[in-house]
């Protein structure tokens, strides 16, 4: 006789226990069972991602950024009931927030090129957009340490200010102060650059 319910239970309940040994040996530093759960998850997480994003190379990025980020905080990881549903829905929110830097980066942009006459296509705003990356990442690591630290918790953690200030233990007013100050700092920064990038953007248009 044949018990199928019985069957699929148990094999349910087995996952299950191994997941969750492997999440406590995890939050032990035990590497070989981190890579078990990166072995399990990886494929199912990328292929959410790439429904997500449409880009094979953004969702590469982002698995890697996830697991990486889990293992920073491996401590933790015990304390996870669903482990599963834990990674789906912090891997979700990273989307979230790189299309959130995106936009804030596209609108930069569109701001240069409005303070510029010159002519521009769409594969000059692509090309600019990823020199404007690599500029913007520079002048962020050049803001003074608490500056920086609440630019990055507000636009690239997408964290409220009043989750900022109980992080730092600061006021929201000055949270929103540091915030005012580092885009000022941003936007003046770049637009000094904004000649050189379009100028780069065009060449790079002329040999497509």
């Amino acid at each position: 006789m044949h018990y199928p319910n019985i069957v699929t239970v148990n094999v349910l309940e087995q996952t299950v226990n191994n997941e969750r040994a492997l999440l406590v040996r995890s939050s032990e530093s035990d590497e070989n069972a981190f890579a078990a759960l990166f072995h399990l998850y990886k494929h199912k997480l990328y292929a959410y991602l790439l429904r997500l994003t449409e880009s094979e190379m953004l969702s590469e990025d982002i698995v890697q950024d996830v697991f990486m980020k889990l293992w920073n905080d491996r401590s933790s990881l015990s304390e996870i009931d669903s482990f599963g549903s834990y990674l789906f829905r912090m891997s979700k929110n990273h989307v979230i927030n790189h299309f959130r830097r995106m936009s804030h980066e596209t609108l930069i942009i569109a701001e240069m090129f409005q303070l510029n006459d010159s002519a521009h296509n769409e594969t000059q705003d692509m090309i600019a957009l990823k020199e404007t990356e690599k500029i913007l990442g520079e002048i962020i690591e050049k803001l003074p340490a608490q500056q920086k630290a609440v630019y990055q918790l507000s636009r690239q953690d997408g964290k409220s200010h009043d989750e900022i200030a109980n992080l730092l233990k600061i006021s929201p007013n000055t949270v929103k102060n540091h915030i005012v100050q580092a885009m000022s700092t941003i936007r003046t920064q770049l637009r000094r650059h904004s000649d050189t990038l379009l100028i780069l953007a065009g060449i790079a248009a002329l040999k497509k």
